[in-house]
């Protein structure tokens, strides 16, 4: 068993506890505002999934990698502080899955979008946009996955040259992809790519029916990264922690 310790108790971090012996993982130990993580923390765990706050993810990774741990993170909105987190871990010696997110089900999507990405990039008389929607306690717009999805569109397409995340008060620039939010409700997350063209529409969907897929994808990655050091997307490694698992099972 993978001993597992959590940062952020809220939903996912229930939602992993409840999955966890399922993964072949067991919460030993749970870390939120009312017991925060500290370099005197008991170090019981393998390996530390942090699901909390944004501002909070460099200082937890300085505190994992004073006390030699590995750590997977969950959390979005942090993202223009990865050469801080890449350089602690490397100095620190120890490993780091990351991802926008965990979900297995998004990993198969963005794939799909890669693939219909190219294929609209010979074919310019296509236009793509992407959309998504959250629960209005969601801190970050765009989500993470969204800015992903988006990166593979431009990635793939040559009159694609960047993306618009902001409102548009007056005409678009054609070579910007437009990456539009809505926040409400209860919305998990859905997530829409819309290619468009004077003869037809094509959407391509995904909709997160709960928080197990994401919790799912974070405990596989967890046991992946056990042992292991270094920085790596999720998004990158996920044919090999899907290998991992069926060979682990």
């Amino acid at each position: 068993m993978t001993r597992i310790a959590l940062i952020g108790y809220g939903a996912m971090g229930k939602e992993l506890e409840l999955l966890a012996s399922a993964h072949g993982c067991e919460v030993v130990a749970i870390f939120d505002v009312d017991r925060p993580l500290t370099k005197t923390s008991e170090a019981s765990f393998d390996v530390a999934i942090d699901f909390s706050l944004p501002h909070a993810v460099v200082d937890n990774v300085r505190t994992l990698a004073h006390l030699q741990r590995p750590v997977v993170i969950g959390t979005t909105g942090w993202y223009a502080e990865l050469p801080d987190v890449t350089s602690i871990v490397n100095s620190a010696g120890i490993g780091c899955v990351w991802g926008s997110n965990f979900s297995v089900g998004v990993q198969m999507f963005l794939r799909i979008v890669r693939a219909a990405s190219m294929l609209a990039n010979d074919a310019p008389e296509y236009d793509v946009m992407v959309h998504e929607w959250h629960h209005h306690r969601k801190k970050d717009s765009p989500s993470g996955t969204a800015i992903a999805i988006a990166s593979t569109i431009v990635d793939e397409m040559d009159h694609k040259h960047s993306m618009e995340i902001e409102t548009q008060h007056d005409r678009i620039n054609p070579y910007a992809l437009h990456v539009t939010s809505t926040r409400g409700g209860d919305v998990i997350g859905r997530h829409i790519v819309t290619i468009d063209s004077p003869f037809d529409t094509i959407d391509l969907v995904h909709n997160a029916k709960s928080r197990r897929g994401f919790a799912q994808g974070a405990l596989l990655a967890a046991s992946w990264i056990a042992g292991r050091k270094g920085v790596y997307d999720f998004t990158e490694i996920f044919p090999e922690v899907q290998a991992f698992a069926r060979s682990s099972s």
